[in-house]
């Protein structure tokens, strides 16, 4: 069974310029992406970074700035308008990795799933992050290329090499993904 994880899609993260020029492009491929999932009768989970504003579940970067973000109902931690959410579950999460700290792995195999399909926000931290901790949670894990964004061109290469190599992570357009999903 597949799950799709659509990470981080949050008016915070699109702030940044090299994300905002591409949030349209990002937007409709977790689209297409979410909609063949659920075509297929695969799981969608949408995941999200919330803070609380007492500092609570801040990062250790954060404290030491003593500068939060994303606080819990915030217009930053909204999904960007136009991101199809449905009646998708959601989870929480106040660290890159969507694993740390959550009950997601336990979702994961309450659903049977054994692969996990990675879209949205940002390649070389969240979800090189979730990536790096579904390997060690024993779940498959696909890129979903056109799906996924980053503010660090360099560094989300640099990752996705590591872990497509190391992982045995795959890296594959939408169009074989959607393929993937109708035979699974």
């Amino acid at each position: 069974m597949i799950a799709v994880l659509v990470i981080d899609m949050q008016n915070a993260y699109f702030e940044d310029p090299a994300l905002a020029s591409r949030q349209t492009e990002i937007i409709a491929a977790c689209n297409s992406l979410t909609s063949a999932a659920e075509e297929a009768g695969a799981k969608v989970l949408l995941v999200g970074t919330v803070h609380e504003r007492d500092k609570s579940t801040w990062s250790l970067n954060m404290l030491e700035d003593d500068q939060g973000f994303i606080f819990r109902g915030s217009e930053q931690a909204g999904f960007v308008p136009g991101l199809l959410t449905a009646d998708y579950p959601r989870l929480s999460k106040t660290r890159d990795s969507a694993f740390f700290g959550t009950d997601l792995a336990m979702r994961l195999r309450n659903w049977g799933v054994d692969t996990v399909v990675l879209a949205g926000v940002s390649a070389h931290n969240c979800i090189a992050q979730t990536a790096a901790d579904a390997f060690a949670h024993n779940f498959k894990v696909i890129y979903a290329a056109e799906a996924i964004g980053t503010e660090n061109a360099e560094a989300a290469e640099t990752v996705l090499r590591v872990f497509t190599r190391e992982y045995r992570q795959n890296v594959l357009p939408l169009d074989e993904i959607h393929q993937l999903l109708k035979t699974a």
